[in-house]
């Protein structure tokens, strides 16, 4: 069965829209910034964007070329910080090499982090503390587990990809002691020997290393779910995930597509947080 992430998150985006008073003084506000040119960022930035319209949210983007001064963006984050109409904050990645991504995380307040990978985000999330921000691909995996009614309670899942924005906030996620959570987690990696036996234990795989169809049939258990967070571009330039979808499929009782799976659940977990964060600065 295919998991339609992009229906899913409509349904979300549509939850959202409607939370937003007409009466209300202020629409909720998303700033973006971005640096540099390089096409992908401006891509996701435009996705971003295009659904703060669709669900009558406000937005900005501030645009700084590759060789902006690392100060000026912390004074340009200061500013937004301060800035009444703005509930979230957002700083595209990648970052040019000149630029401290700790340093930049660190600038933006925690209660505009609706990115959430500042660390009191990240250690509200770690302790099961309530108020913080979930990083929104990790969210938006265990959104889309939920809304597909796949329990994960007592289930081992298998996260291939370390990373502090996928790999290790959703393991956090995945073995809260929580309402939809409760999963036995390994983390794989680069540097995980005999890796083909290990996922084929997993009742739930996440692919997020970043290599094109990099998990094969024979990787996967039969009736596992398989979740694709990753996005690569092949030489003809079509998108694919870092499963071999094709192959996968008729082995895996659940699975996601790419694109259409993750990539819209990131986006309306956005908009769920920075609506979030605007109900708590406004009491709306």
């Amino acid at each position: 069965m295919i998991i339609d992430g992009k229906q899913i998150a409509k349904t979300i985006r549509e939850e959202i829209k409607r939370c937003i008073q007409p009466q209300a003084i202020r629409k909720p506000g998303l700033a973006f910034l971005i640096i540099g040119n390089d096409p992908g960022s401006r891509t996701y930035v435009q996705m971003k964007k295009k659904a703060c319209e669709d669900v009558g949210f406000y937005s900005e983007t501030l645009e700084f070329n590759e060789n902006v001064k690392e100060n000026e963006l912390l004074e340009e984050i200061k500013r937004l910080s301060l800035d009444k109409t703005i509930d979230g904050i957002l700083v595209q990645q990648p970052l040019p090499k000149h630029i401290s991504p700790i340093n930049i995380i660190m600038a933006v307040p925690p209660e505009k982090d609706v990115d959430g990978f500042h660390p009191i985000n990240i250690g509200k999330m770690l302790l099961g503390i309530p108020g913080g921000f979930h990083s929104c691909t990790p969210l938006g995996i265990m959104t889309l587990l939920e809304k597909s009614n796949i329990d994960v309670s007592g289930k081992h899942a298998v996260i291939l990809g370390r990373s502090n924005i996928v790999g290790k906030p959703l393991a956090a996620l995945l073995m809260q002691k929580s309402k939809h959570a409760n999963a036995t987690v390994t983390i794989a990696h680069s540097g995980t020997k005999n890796l083909k036996e290990l996922t084929k234990t997993a009742d739930i795989l996440i692919a997020a290393i970043g290599k094109t169809e990099f998990v094969t049939a024979d990787m996967v258990k039969k009736g596992a779910v398989v979740i694709d967070v990753g996005i690569n571009r092949t030489e003809n330039n079509t998108l694919v995930g870092d499963v071999d979808f094709a192959n996968v499929f008729p082995i895996a009782s659940h699975i996601t597509k790419v694109p259409g799976g993750i990539g819209p659940m990131t986006i309306a977990m956005l908009l769920s947080n920075t609506l979030l964060s605007y109900q708590r600065c406004t009491g709306q």
